[in-house]
């Protein structure tokens, strides 16, 4: 027999989405942000010549692999060097830096763990302060090599160098902020929305030069099926890991209270295979990004002599070599067990099942419990994180084939099928959360109308 939270589930329909007024303000909140976030990766920074800029981002002959990535995030920022160039990620790399100072600093990983809500925020703060140096940082390597290269900038100078600086760290500020507000008052997780929202806005131009690529001869008919084939299969393959789970049986013994036996229920402890969800690509795909970003601006600028292997390096970060799928793969399986470790104890998971009388069966409460969980928690993290590799790595090949003219790979299709999962999730259980006010509410007015009317008269 279906539970009544399933009852509710499957009796949603448009007119209860009609009637869920407050998801309706968190849905146009949500697209009001990404509204103004497109906005603003059309406002170039004072002083670029945009025109040479993009034909400078679009040399073919041009190593700029790690910028096609970045363009994406940014939802084409790059190429037009807006306001939000930088996009999320010096707040994402703040993020990891964060997390891990949280698991190898004592007193960070004392707030962490017995804070409570004001560790959180302090370290929160902690990531934000994180965040403006590692955007100064890193809009100063920008400013300086946008400066020493010719014709890109109409007024080459200190003053391009602090507005420029000015311009990206405070467009990477209001990103964070803004989606900080979304997180808080709209719909989904705010950070990855925005990332969201840029990869598909990059994902029409990817399709046009798909097209364009087979209508000049350049690709071929089948390669094109196959890629549209592929691209269908990783979703499917990206929704069925997703929502892929291990249910471990809790049993809860039986007990007498009173005159009557209470307890003997079973429920289940569902375990997912990808617990860190797309997290490890956005941070294994941020910290690639970071030391290369400065370095692929500064490849054609007059780079002293003992940092010539700088290009070297810049040229074996691009899509489809070697050292790039490495160190990719690498990052993804670590940023897997790191993240499963933070969101997922088994300690105190199996301390909270022993305070509470449930069991494994066959499992002897408190430390084997525990040991249990880790044991299959572990195994399920090495299906997850070789999935989530499999995923971002099967399309390097295609762009090792193709080259650096065409990227949409496995990252950007993780994270959209992954954000809309759970965007789509959020909004169903607001819809059940709508439901459930409505049916408390009439339950209410019933009991006040049937006690209204069935009160006996006073003799």
């Amino acid at each position: 027999m279906a539970s009544a939270a399933e009852q509710l589930a499957a009796n949603m329909n448009m007119g209860s989405f009609a009637k869920a007024t407050e998801l309706h303000k968190r849905l146009l909140f949500t697209l009001g942000a990404l509204l103004v976030y497109r906005i603003g990766t059309y406002v170039p920074i004072p002083g670029i010549n945009s025109e040479a800029f993009l034909a400078f981002f679009q040399n073919p002959d041009g190593q700029r692999g790690i910028l096609d990535m970045f363009n994406m995030f940014s939802g084409g920022a790059v190429e037009r060097m807006a306001v939000f160039a930088l996009n999320v990620m010096p707040y994402i790399s703040a993020s990891i830096i964060v997390q891990l100072m949280g698991a190898v600093y004592p007193p960070w990983e004392k707030l962490k763990k017995e804070g409570g809500e004001s560790g959180r925020k302090q370290l929160n703060q902690y990531t934000r302060y994180l965040t403006v140096f590692l955007a100064l940082a890193q809009s100063f390597g920008i400013a300086a090599g946008l400066n020493a290269q010719a014709g890109l900038i109409d007024q080459p100078g200190i003053f391009f160098i602090i507005s420029t600086v000015t311009t990206l760290t405070g467009g990477t500020m209001f990103l964070m902020w803004l989606g900080e507000q979304v997180t808080a008052r709209g719909v989904g997780n705010g950070i990855s929305l925005i990332i969201f929202a840029g990869i598909v806005a990059v994902l029409p131009s990817t399709v046009a030069r798909l097209l364009g690529l087979a209508q000049q001869g350049q690709m071929s008919a089948f390669t094109l099926l196959f890629i549209a084939v592929m691209a269908v299969a990783v979703i499917v393959f990206i929704v069925f890991m997703e929502r892929a789970q291990r249910r471990l049986l809790i049993q809860y013994p039986k007990r007498q209270e009173g005159n009557r036996m209470t307890g003997g229920e079973r429920s289940f402890l569902p375990l997912k295979v990808n617990t860190a969800g797309v997290i490890p690509a956005i941070f294994a795909s941020s910290l690639l990004m970071l030391p290369t970003t400065v370095a692929t601006f500064t490849a054609q600028a007059n780079l002293p002599e003992w940092m010539s292997w700088l290009p070297l390096v810049t040229a074996q970060l691009t899509h489809g070599q070697p050292l790039f799928m490495i160190l990719y793969a690498v990052l993804i399986v670590f940023f897997c067990f790191f993240y499963t470790s933070i969101t997922f104890n088994p300690e105190d998971t199996a301390e909270n099942l022993r305070k509470y009388g449930g069991f494994l069966p066959g499992i002897r409460p408190g430390k084997r419990t525990a040991e249990y969980l880790d044991y299959v928690l572990t195994r399920l993290t090495v299906i997850g994180a070789a999935y989530i590799t499999a995923v971002c790595l099967l399309p390097e090949f295609l762009v090792s084939s193709l080259g650096n003219s065409l990227y949409f790979g496995g990252t950007s299709i993780l994270i959209v099928v992954s954000v809309t999962m759970d965007t789509v999730a959020q909004i169903q259980s607001q819809l059940l959360a709508h439901q459930y006010e409505g049916l408390i509410k009439k339950a209410k007015l019933r009991g006040r109308g049937g006690r209204g009317g069935a009160a006996p008269a006073r003799r």
